[in-house]
């Protein structure tokens, strides 16, 4: 199976970054080609790919899949055996959930708290709006843990789509010194120790010479 993953900076990406740890949740070989964000060019290269004119983008025998939930239930049903979600049912429900609800939400968080690998910088003050979100945030990890039929120290006991998906609120909770629980803590630090998340981290940290 020929996969070619287009994606935006490793560095500011967030999006991205979920399609490319769930690619390499499959353990299966892709190719990529990195796009840079806010360039003049930037939509008219994304375009020659797809007319979403956006990252990330997966191009396959079976056409362009453009979005990043899209391309994580393609890969899961393309490699069935690599355990992409949970195999239990309820476990499996609530790893979808989680991953519908950051997809379509949080939107507060994300929008007071930009995605930046190279960032090391609390803000002044976490507006309201923001903390219940965070406050949320933790809550669902909570709810995903309450149903692990695995043990292990992600949200699910091993890696799967669902620590693909909040890997980039990781970054956002680290980078934003946010005071977390120990338990939240060690699931930020899971995250930054998982070898995929730590090349991604190195690719994007080497664009900007850090």
């Amino acid at each position: 199976m020929s996969l070619h993953l287009i994606i935006g900076d490793k560095l500011l990406s967030s999006w991205s970054l979920r399609s490319a740890l769930a690619l390499e949740l499959t353990g299966a070989p892709y190719t990529e080609e990195l796009i840079k964000l806010g360039q003049p060019d930037t939509r008219e290269r994304v375009l020659k790919h797809s007319p979403t004119g956006k990252v990330p983008l997966l191009k396959t025998e079976h056409g362009v899949i453009a979005d990043s939930l899209a391309i994580a239930e393609y890969l899961a049903e393309q490699f069935p055996d690599a355990g992409l979600w949970p195999k239990d049912i309820a476990a499996r429900a609530q790893a979808r959930s989680a991953c519908a609800q950051m997809h379509s939400g949080f939107f507060a968080l994300r929008g007071n708290m930009s995605f930046d690998l190279s960032r090391d910088e609390a803000l002044p003050s976490i507006p309201p709006e923001v903390q219940a979100e965070i406050e949320r945030m933790l809550a669902l990890w909570a709810e995903c843990r309450a149903v692990a039929t695995e043990t292990g120290p992600f949200l699910f006991g091993g890696a799967t789509l669902a620590d693909a998906y909040f890997a980039p609120i990781a970054v956002r909770l680290r980078t934003y010194r946010v005071q977390l629980p120990a338990v939240d803590q060690a699931y930020v630090e899971t995250i930054y120790q998982w070898p995929a998340f730590k090349a991604w981290q190195k690719a994007g940290l080497e664009e900007v010479g850090q």
